[in-house]
């Protein structure tokens, strides 16, 4: 017996055109801006201070820092785009491949991590904990045969539930 075709709801699509996808859009450009008025004014100031281990350390974890908020930027700044109209899927996907939303992590174990300043870490947890968000909806939106694909040995719950259904209900 064939499986029949079952009419799916892209949830990441509509999540991405939402209320959802705006406050996500507010909250990264918030962070790019205060990211850049501390980088500018207070963590300028704190790193002067710092010894030199935490001192190069601060410079590193700051062009990481900005690279990253900049991805996201770019990211949301091309899905703002298609959710306006302004872009179509397939021009953002071309566009898209530029933008890295997966490389930037932080050895928080380094030498010099403590010693740099509390807001200047809290800012770059908040970026981390957005870039996740972030990386997690593009590849929801954009790459859905590899949130669907299973294996016989590990299949969605749904639609594990389903195929139970199916057999219990199918006709002889």
């Amino acid at each position: 017996m064939s499986e029949p075709s079952l009419n799916t709801v892209s949830f990441a699509g509509h999540a991405a055109s939402s209320a959802q996808f705006k406050a996500l859009y507010a909250e990264g450009m918030a962070l790019v801006e205060e990211t850049a008025t501390y980088l500018d004014g207070p963590g300028r100031t704190a790193s002067k201070l710092l010894p030199r281990l935490a001192s190069v350390l601060y410079a590193a974890e700051s062009m990481r820092l900005t690279t990253r908020l900049m991805q996201m930027a770019s990211w949301l700044l091309l899905q703002r785009a298609v959710n306006n109209g302004e872009m179509t899927r397939d021009q953002v996907l071309s566009e898209k491949n530029k933008v890295r939303l997966d490389s930037f992590n932080v050895d928080r174990s380094a030498p010099g991590w403590h010693d740099l300043p509390e807001g200047f870490r809290d800012l770059i947890e908040r970026s981390l904990r957005l870039q996740n968000r972030v990386a997690l909806l593009d590849r929801e939106i954009y790459r859905p045969q590899d949130a669907t694909s299973f294996s016989p040995d590990n299949q969605n719950a749904v639609k594990a539930q389903l195929n139970l259904l199916q057999t219990a209900f199918a006709r002889t």
